[in-house]
């Protein structure tokens, strides 16, 4: 079955390593419980997109913040 672009939603996702676990942690900003872990950007991914389409079951989210981006902090 062939999926059609435009018909995907797409959501930013934050993705961090944890110090203690190595496990790699991503979540959705301002999407509350849009978060998991994984070993690899693979499983990490996977992870994530079954954890959104289960909370997307309730209804569309109402978010609570909009991700804007990053940015480099340099200190002398």
């Amino acid at each position: 079955m062939m999926r059609e672009t435009w018909l995907m939603k797409f959501y930013t996702a934050v993705i961090e390593r944890d110090s203690v676990t190595g496990l790699l942690v991503g979540y959705v900003p301002g999407f509350p419980g849009a978060h998991s872990q994984g070993e690899t950007m693979e499983e990490l991914n996977e992870n994530l997109r079954e954890v959104i389409a289960m909370l997307l079951e309730d209804g569309e989210p109402n978010f609570e913040a909009e991700f804007v981006g990053t940015q480099n902090v340099a200190l002398a």
